[in-house]
């Protein structure tokens, strides 16, 4: 008399294990995809590379095609950086196959590293400010289907949104210069992993056995090479470590110099950059502000595409910072190195605004009529997009 009321109670059991095991199977997914990443962490880099090379090619080829073109491009950045997320952690935790001996970090590399091991607020808003850099072109050419109006607002939304992650990490790292990216680049990696150690060492015995059979039998031949890898450096078979080839005879120098510590490689990560104060400080907030004024100057513009006042603001801004900048003997070479990409980044102001249109435009125009037809082709899709889109040159 009991069975119904049993199989009543199954049926609510058995619908809440499946749909328990549903739930499950999307972390599992993402498991099998991280193991899957970190294993073959060599191949990453171009896969992304491969697909990244595509939205290039063809910017503007479909008119109505450039928010998919776009959308595929985010896509692959924002897939970058969790594989780069993946794959740091991975190198923390000596999961990563390597055939060597890891290469030195650049500097850039250790001092963000650093601040994101060190606060999880400066890795956060690192993390939204490098999103925002990868979306924002996206999100322009959505809000654009909905009006220029509609445009604007999300132009200076996202520009304010920078520039107050900018200010933050600025407080976050106690007023020193902020790096471009903010994030750790990922280092390269080696194409092959290690040889197991018991397998190295029954190599190397059988190595020996045939070294003695062959001297036993009177034939001396030309040397093993086959712990020799594909650049002439020696692996030994029972530690894994490689030896590097001798240098030649004639860049004996040049060898001995790739080797030589400088100090910025036994400096502490938080003194690559100085603590900035008075008008270094006062630079630093301008350069964070510049595209600010520049978008909020364009916004409020009646002629977008022939009015300088915004064009000058912007550039008289960024010239500002760069005379107000420390030149003293204090800095330090990534200091230095990081004004140095920001001076040829100033050069997207001549693809911006009414510089653009009343005097760049021209040019391009020019060359690209002595173009070759794929390349002028290609060359006209991006003129299509520096002409309607603002975050399109934004450096």
């Amino acid at each position: 008399m009991s069975r119904p009321a049993d199989k009543q109670d199954r049926t609510p059991a058995l619908e809440r294990s499946g749909v328990k095991r549903a739930f499950s199977l999307p972390p599992q997914w993402l498991h099998m995809y991280d193991e899957f990443i970190t294993k073959n962490s060599h191949q990453v880099s171009q896969i992304e590379s491969t697909l990244r090379s595509l939205t290039y090619i063809i910017p503007g080829r479909f008119r109505d095609a450039e928010i998919a073109s776009e959308s595929i491009h985010s896509g692959v950045q924002l897939l970058s950086l969790y594989h780069d997320t993946l794959l740091s952690r991975a190198a923390t935790l000596s999961k990563l196959p390597l055939s060597s001996p890891p290469r030195a970090p650049s500097p850039q590399s250790r001092y963000t590293k650093f601040w994101t091991l060190k606060s999880a607020f400066y890795r956060r808003v690192a993390y939204v400010l490098q999103i925002v850099n990868y979306v924002q072109l996206l999100c322009e050419m959505s809000a654009k289907r909905r009006g220029e109006r509609m445009r604007w607002n999300v132009v200076v939304l996202f520009e304010a949104i920078k520039a107050f992650c900018k200010l933050l990490l600025l407080r976050i790292t106690k007023s020193r210069p902020l790096l471009t990216p903010v994030l750790p680049e990922r280092e390269p990696i080696p194409d092959e992993g290690p040889e197991d150690p018991e397998e190295a060492e029954l190599r190397a015995l059988g190595e020996d056995d045939e070294d003695r059979k062959g001297f036993g039998n009177g034939s001396v031949g030309a040397p093993q090479r086959k712990g020799v890898g594909p650049n002439g450096e020696w692996t030994m078979p029972r530690t894994g470590m490689s030896l590097p080839t001798l240098p030649a005879p004639g860049d004996t120098s040049g060898y001995l110099l790739s080797r030589v510590l400088t100090a910025d490689d036994i400096k502490p990560a938080s003194n690559l950059l100085n603590r900035l104060q008075g008008r270094a400080q006062l630079a630093e907030v301008l350069h964070i502000l510049a595209p600010l004024v520049f978008a909020i100057a364009l916004a409020r513009s009646k002629d977008k595409r022939k009015s300088w006042t915004p064009w000058l603001l912007g550039v008289g801004t960024e010239l500002a910072a760069r005379q107000l900048r420390d030149r003293g003997l204090q800095t330090t070479p990534l200091e230095r190195e990081e004004w140095n990409r920001r001076g040829w980044a100033m050069g997207w102001w001549a693809m911006r605004g009414a510089f653009y249109d009343n005097v760049t435009k021209g040019l391009v125009g020019g060359v690209r009529s002595r173009m070759p037809g794929l390349l002028a082709g290609i060359i006209e899709d991006y003129e299509y997009l520096w002409e309607n889109y603002y975050f399109s040159t934004s450096a």
